[in-house]
């Protein structure tokens, strides 16, 4: 990656509930895309961007990335910055939250040709909610990356107890899962796919 110009990587915290368990992977995550060279990582918490309730007359894919609200401006102007996505998602009832779709609903050009990577915990490890969130994501034209990462039961407990940032060492059994480090092979999979498309893009 060229140094002058570094991948920008948003890793989106996407449950906005009091207690939330998803600040510890949201901050981790975020600490392992900053040691990789040639990246510029932020954490975007949902709670930061309060959007309303998606109810307007035109869909985002005809308003030509110019929207009525000053709120959804403001956070379309924020995903318009980044080439490349990681979201942390809960699994609610075999679903994700609905405050995370509303984020996605609301614009439509600022996502497209950028790839996308999910963080996930919950029953099944959050795996029923990142099923249904690759849909979303292949219709707002994105490129979900194979690789996602579930956090298992044991380590979502030791993690509960952890201070912000979380000691990366609670995350440490997902790099060593069936002798392979699915950290390193989802970082690999999005910066990959965010420097090809990069690319693409400008060209």
């Amino acid at each position: 990656m060229n140094a002058a110009s570094p991948l920008t990587v948003k890793v989106i915290l996407g449950s906005t509930r009091d207690g939330r368990f998803g600040d510890k992977p949201a901050h981790w995550i975020l600490g392992e895309a900053r040691q990789r060279p040639g990246v510029d990582a932020h954490l975007v918490d949902l709670r930061d961007y309060p959007l309303p309730f998606y109810d307007r007359p035109t869909s985002p894919t005809r308003e030509g990335g110019v929207y009525p609200s000053p709120a959804v401006t403001r956070w379309a102007q924020q995903i318009a910055a980044a080439d490349a996505f990681v979201v942390v998602s809960p699994e609610y009832n075999h679903g994700y939250p609905g405050v995370l779709k509303n984020a996605f609903d609301h614009i439509f050009p600022e996502w497209g040709r950028k790839p996308i990577g999910f963080v996930s915990y919950g029953n099944a490890g959050g795996a029923r909610a990142v099923e249904q969130l690759r849909l979303v994501a292949v219709e707002l034209a994105m490129w979900p990356i194979r690789t996602a990462l579930h956090i298992p039961t044991d380590v979502y407990l030791a993690a509960m107890k952890e201070p912000l940032p979380p000691n990366p060492e609670v995350f440490a059994s997902l790099k060593k899962a069936r002798g392979i480090d699915r950290v390193a092979l989802f970082l690999d999979e999005l910066l990959w796919a965010a420097a090809a498309l990069k690319a693409a893009r400008a060209a």
